[in-house]
C-alpha cells in the first residue's frame, strides 16, 4: 500500500484504523526460545531524524515505512516499537499481523529542547495500549540529578509501569543517567552509571512483574547485568563504526542469561550499505539462530 492510499483512508475512512486494530491477528509475547528481536521506529516523534552523519536520514516517511515493512517481513523479526502514527501506517499496510507491537509512551523530551529532560508522556497511554491490543508500552527514562524535570519523568514512568502491570502488559523501561553539557543532553554509558540507572528504573511502579529493561551495550556488561533480574533487551543504538564490530558486540552480549534479545532501529533500518534485509538477517541469526532460513513465532525454527 502506497502513502497516497494510506492518506486516502485517513481522510475518508479513519474508522478503519480502529477496526484494523480490533481484528489484528496476535501472537504470544515470547515464542519457544524466549527471545525477542524488535525493530524500533519511535525516534522521529522526538525530533531525532539523524542516522550517523546524516541529520535528516529518517525524514522521508515513505522510505521509513518501506524499510520497516522489509524488516518486519524477515524471518526471526518478532515485532516493532513505535508511536501511533507509524504503527497505524504499518497496520493499514498489513505489516503487524502476528507481530509483537510495543507503543512508545513519552516523546515530549524533544531532542535539543530546553525541556528535553522533562520528558512528558505525549504518546500511547496504558489504556490505549490495552484497548488496541498492543503487547506493551515503552518509556524513555533519563535521570539527570541536576535537572528538576527528571522527577516528573520518574513519576509518570512509575504510573505507567503500574498501569501496564495491572493490565498484564509489558512495561519496557529504557533508563539512562544523563547530563546536560553545552546545552545538549548526553547519556552516561559507563558501567557504573548504567548500573545505577538500572536500580532506579527497577524500583519504579507498584509492581515489577511485567517490567522489562532496554539497556545499551556497554563495557563490563556481565557486571552490569548482575544488577538486575529483569528480562532485558539490548539497545542497538546508532553505531558509528564497522557494522561487523557492532554485530560482534551484540553476539557477545546475547550470551548473558538476563539478555533476552535486541531492540534495534537505525542500525538495521539504515545500514551503511542500504541492504536492510541483510542487516536484519544478521540480527535474527544472533538473536534466534535463524536468518533467511525461516522462523516461527518468537523466532523458533520451523
Amino acid at each position: 500500500m502506497d502513502l497516497a492510499k494510506i492518506t486516502e483512508i485517513r481522510a475518508r475512512e479513519p474508522g478503519r484504523i480502529a477496526e484494523a486494530w480490533a481484528t489484528r491477528s496476535r501472537r504470544p509475547l515470547l515464542g519457544t526460545d524466549g527471545r525477542l528481536l524488535i525493530v524500533a521506529a519511535d525516534h522521529p516523534a522526538r525530533g531525532a531524524l539523524g542516522v550517523r552523519q546524516d541529520g535528516t536520514a529518517m525524514a522521508s516517511r515513505s522510505a521509513l515505512l518501506e524499510h520497516l515493512a522489509t524488516a518486519l517481513s524477515r524471518p526471526g523479526v518478532d515485532g516493532v516499537l513505535g508511536t501511533a502514527d507509524i504503527l497505524d501506517d504499518l497496520l493499514l499496510m498489513g505489516a503487524l499481523d502476528n507481530k509483537v507491537v510495543i507503543g512508545s509512551m513519552n516523546r515530549g523530551g524533544l531532542q535539543g529542547a530546553a525541556f528535553e529532560l522533562d520528558d512528558r508522556f505525549t504518546g500511547y497511554t496504558p489504556e490505549a495500549i490495552a484497548a488496541q491490543g498492543l503487547e506493551g508500552g515503552k518509556t524513555l527514562t533519563r535521570v539527570c540529578l541536576e535537572d528538576p524535570g527528571t522527577v516528573a519523568t520518574l513519576t509518570a514512568t512509575a504510573d505507567a509501569v503500574t498501569a501496564l502491570a495491572e493490565r498484564g502488559l509489558m512495561a519496557m523501561v529504557e533508563p539512562f543517567l544523563s547530563v546536560r553539557e553545552n546545552g545538549r543532553v548526553r547519556n552516561l554509558l559507563d558501567p557504573d552509571s548504567t548500573i545505577k540507572s538500572i536500580h532506579i528504573a527497577s524500583g519504579l511502579g507498584a509492581s515489577s512483574a511485567y517490567t522489562w529493561l532496554k539497556l545499551p551495550v556497554v563495557d563490563e556488561l556481565d557486571r552490569v547485568m548482575d544488577a538486575t533480574t529483569m528480562p532485558t533487551l539490548l539497545l542497538g543504538g546508532d553505531p558509528q563504526g564497522d557494522p561487523d564490530d557492532t554485530y560482534a558486540s551484540w553476539g557477545r552480549a546475547l550470551e548473558l542469561p538476563a539478555v533476552r534479545g535486541l531492540v534495534v532501529g537505525r542500525a538495521l533500518l539504515y545500514p551503511p550499505d542500504s541492504d536492510v534485509a541483510a542487516a536484519v538477517d544478521v540480527a535474527a541469526e544472533l538473536v534466534h539462530g535463524v536468518g533467511s532460513q525461516g522462523a516461527g513465532p518468537g523466532g523458533a525454527a520451523r
